[in-house]
């Protein structure tokens, strides 16, 4: 998994070359060109096929109705804060309790949560209960942003610095993606697959976005790959060689696509074009010769998203890849009102999607080696506002695959409650787990040396630990 003798140097050199960058006070993904890449690789290529999927869930989901109290206190209290006036019949934004029963999640006997709590998926998660129950689903609690460990009364103080720009969309969306506001270079996806590049054969796939522009995949030296639920998009005039009936007419339009100049945007756009027309084709033909049976249904944007993750990931042989990071995506998660029912809805969409995705895993034998997590703007407030829910901090997320140490809980699990210690309002959540950590976890587990983690997540000296214990090593020496 790791490269040993080699690691110090590769670390020097990716830091040496981040800090330049910095002090050059602009951040093109190619301002140090492609030369030496495999100075700042940091795994081997002996390790087996490893790759990371990020779920985002645009728009802040509401974490309150993704895992809800199900034990009779703890859901009282859930129902009175939630406008149900703590009746099990629910009301407000409450669901009922009966309709929690199919999804119970048995908290293991060595594990007490906060308050004795015991947590239900919303009723339309079924398959995502399931993993938990199998042991390759583990929720973490109360996740979110942090510059470093930070109490209510440093919050009020303001002893401790914390994220700029709380509870808002952009920065926070990319806050989580990145560890900085919105204007952020690098995502630290990318910053992990800077230093995968030279693992690959091929490192123009080793971060690929299934869902659209997103900091989380953009490295100093790694740029995201872009494809859509039906493959690699290719440039309609210059895929069938023609344009305004002239052949000519299409090879300038190629040239004028593919050149660049001494300006560093310039040259950046250039190179994206030239690599989506360069590799459109063949990434479409790898596809086209995917063996993958796995259903994903119909009507199910993140289905089809991940649908391609798979067959990409079925295909990374012909690919060249042993280390990749991708990125898939769902909206309308920002429910200020009309929560109930919507909100069940795009939950079931989710549980379908990762249930379906895991399964290709396991047709493809590399559930061990895939891993995939959600991540969302912020969580939402456990305070309704009357029909839904406001802008919040920290919220609950799913690792899931077969390096997962699943059927239990990671972090703290926060009280029930608008007034307590561990939120700063309304219910709006004080996270008690960094995304730093989040990140960390995942890194390690994807081949990230010990003394490489600050390049991935920055803050992460500021915590106790770096390993938060959700990820197991898969069997090595497999591809």
């Amino acid at each position: 998994m790791y490269i040993g003798k080699s690691s110090e140097i590769s670390r020097r050199a990716f830091m040496r070359r981040s800090s330049q960058l910095a002090a050059m006070g602009a951040a093109s993904s190619y301002a140090m060109g492609l030369a030496g890449l495999s100075e700042a690789a940091a795994f081997s290529s002996g390790g087996g096929y490893k790759a990371l999927v990020c779920v985002f869930l645009y728009g802040g989901n509401d974490h309150g109705n993704t895992l809800i109290p199900f034990d009779a206190p703890n859901y009282s209290r859930y129902s009175t804060i939630r406008g149900g006036g703590g009746s099990e019949a629910g009301g407000g934004i409450a669901l009922p309790r009966a309709s929690l029963q199919n999804t119970v999640l048995q908290t293991p006997d060595d594990q007490t949560l906060t308050d004795d709590i015991t947590f239900a998926l919303a009723p339309t998660m079924p398959r995502l209960k399931a993993r938990f129950d199998e042991g390759t689903m583990a929720p973490v609690l109360n996740v979110g942003p942090l510059i470093a460990p930070l109490t209510r009364a440093q919050y009020d103080n303001g002893s401790v610095p914390r994220p700029a720009k709380l509870f808002s969309h952009n920065d926070q969306q990319s806050t989580w993606q990145s560890s900085q506001p919105e204007g952020s270079p690098t995502g630290w996806g990318g910053r992990m697959g800077d230093l995968a590049l030279s693992a690959n054969t091929n490192s123009m796939f080793t971060a690929i976005n299934a869902s659209g522009n997103a900091v989380f995949l953009s490295g100093e030296q790694a740029v995201p790959y872009q494809v859509s639920p039906s493959g690699a998009v290719l440039f309609r005039p210059l895929s069938r060689n023609r344009l305004y009936n002239s052949n000519a007419a299409a090879g300038i339009l190629d040239q004028v696509l593919r050149s660049g100049s001494g300006n560093i945007l310039a040259a950046d756009h250039a190179h994206i074009n030239d690599r989506s027309i360069q590799y459109g084709q063949f990434v479409n033909d790898a596809l086209a010769n995917s063996p993958l049976t796995t259903d994903f249904g119909t009507g199910n944007n993140l289905a089809a998203q991940l649908r391609t993750v798979a067959n990409l990931i079925a295909t990374r042989g012909t690919l060249g890849v042993t280390r990749q990071v991708f990125m898939v995506s769902a909206g309308g998660f920002d429910n200020h009102d009309g929560l109930i029912g919507r909100h069940e809805g795009l939950l079931a969409g989710i549980d379908a999607a990762m249930d379906a995705f895991y399964r290709a895993t396991v047709e493809l034998g590399v559930a061990d080696q895939v891993t995939t997590f959600t991540a969302s703007d912020f969580g939402r407030t456990l305070a309704s506002n009357g029909d839904g829910s406001d802008h919040g901090w920290g919220s609950y997320h799913f690792v899931m695959g077969g390096g997962v140490n699943g059927g239990r809980y990671y972090g703290r699990a926060p009280s029930i409650s608008v007034d307590t210690a561990d939120q700063v309002g309304r219910g709006r959540l004080l996270p008690t787990t960094s995304v730093d950590e989040y990140s960390a976890t995942l890194a390690k587990w994807f081949g990230v040396e010990s003394n490489e983690l600050p390049s991935i997540s920055p803050n992460i000296g500021r915590f106790a630990s770096p390993d938060l214990g959700f990820m197991t090593r898969p069997p090595q020496g497999t591809t």
